[in-house]
């Protein structure tokens, strides 16, 4: 990646009251911790109500699905309690030892909460082979069968509700809790099936179901960790959001492209970027200065995204014979499949110097495609100086 000229840091709106940008993303991450909090105090009451309610049944019934069902329940309240302590710690204030806060605690308490699930999995499944070696005979009554049956409900409702909420605030976490509450709910109406064929047909399957569940939360479990481990390295940038940054940034009548821009995540909606941008090389450093300035403000106050650098390229301006160069060296760059994009191009042609960015392809070899793009062009323009910098894919 080309080093970005004109970066300078500015400063975080959450660490200064003097900050310059509108305070509407402040309050949205206010709003959105709330959210998450609220959300997660009413999943833990109904898990703890509903773990406590399978419980008795299961131990009165000799059900190990239904002891298994209400384990699951409480592991998914520990959850949530993980999820308020994660949001309370990574709601802190930046301090000098984390300038730019604490917001990725999330996800490592999102690993912990991988880890449990991963670990209530792992037992059940571990109870329920036992149990298929040495079965036991369920005993349901209807009181039993009715509180299973409204435990079914309950979860639906509650798995669309938190789902709805997480969706809302863009949490992960909660839109993970709201698809795992209402697989919840599929469980236990398998539970309840095994039950009545019991009733019906005596045959007991309720370890079976006991396996099947374990297996579904080991999976679960895994996936969480695997897409938190995935925040963790650092997601490719979300496509809309990018899409977004350089539309704002592109209906400023000066800038003439918007490139190279990286987004580098500490948290849910806690984002810093940079970025180059290509201006006519005619512009003043005031002009570039009132232009950055305004750049910063708006792309802050629209998606909450603070820009650390803005870089810049120069654009020929008021020279036919650059622009014709420019033009068939785009095509020469362009007709390789590795080639993604070129952007900052700049020729002098009178001291025969060029010089341009190529985004390339993840599966290119750097040096080999450099050294054949810098041969073709070399044939096409002898005696010139060419400088061509490889940027990597890394944003839409």
């Amino acid at each position: 990646m080309s080093a970005a000229h004109n970066e300078k840091p500015k400063k975080d709106p959450e660490n200064s009251a003097a900050a310059e940008v509108p305070a509407d993303p402040a309050k949205a991450v206010q709003t959105r911790d709330k959210t998450i909090i609220r959300t997660s105090f009413v999943g833990i009451g109904a898990n703890v109500l509903l773990a406590a309610f399978k419980a008795v049944v299961g131990i009165v019934s000799h059900s190990i699905a239904v002891v298994l069902d209400a384990v699951n329940n409480l592991s998914d309240a520990l959850s949530s309690v993980i999820t308020i302590i994660g949001t309370k710690l990574a709601g802190k204030k930046p301090d000098k030892k984390h300038p730019l806060g604490h917001g990725r605690i999330e996800y490592l308490t999102a690993l912990l909460v991988a880890a449990l699930v991963l670990y209530a999995g792992i037992t059940s499944l571990v109870e329920s082979i036992k149990k298929i070696i040495e079965p036991q005979t369920p005993d349901y009554s209807t009181v039993s069968l009715i509180i299973i049956a409204v435990a079914v409900v309950v979860k639906i409702f509650l798995g669309r509700y938190v789902k709805r909420q997480g969706e809302k605030v863009n949490s992960a976490a909660l839109v993970a809790s709201g698809s795992d509450a209402t697989f919840d709910a599929i469980l236990s109406f398998s539970v309840l099936v095994s039950a009545l064929i019991f009733i019906f047909f005596h045959i007991s399957l309720e370890a079976y179901v006991g396996v099947i569940i374990a297996l579904f939360i080991i999976r679960a479990g895994f996936e969480m960790m695997r897409d938190t481990l995935s925040d963790i390295l650092g997601r490719r940038a979300d496509v809309e959001v990018t899409k977004e940054i350089k539309r704002i940034i592109n209906e400023e009548p000066e800038v003439m492209g918007a490139y190279d821009l990286i987004l580098n995540n500490y948290g849910p909606d806690k984002n810093y970027g940079s970025v180059h941008l290509e201006l006519r090389d005619t512009m003043t450093v005031e002009e570039l200065d009132r232009l950055t300035r305004r750049v910063e403000e708006s792309v802050y106050r629209k998606t909450g995204v603070i820009l650390t650098g803005i870089g810049v390229y120069a654009y020929n301006t008021g020279d036919d014979l650059a622009a014709h160069i420019r033009n068939d060296v785009q095509r020469i760059v362009m007709t390789h499949g590795w080639a993604l994009q070129m952007h900052g191009f700049y020729v002098d042609t009178e001291a025969k110097r060029m010089r341009f960015d190529v985004v390339l392809s993840f599966d290119a070899d750097v040096h080999e495609v450099l050294e054949h793009l810098y041969d073709e062009l070399q044939t096409e323009y002898p005696g010139y100086s060419i400088t061509i910098t490889p940027d990597v894919d890394v944003s839409d």
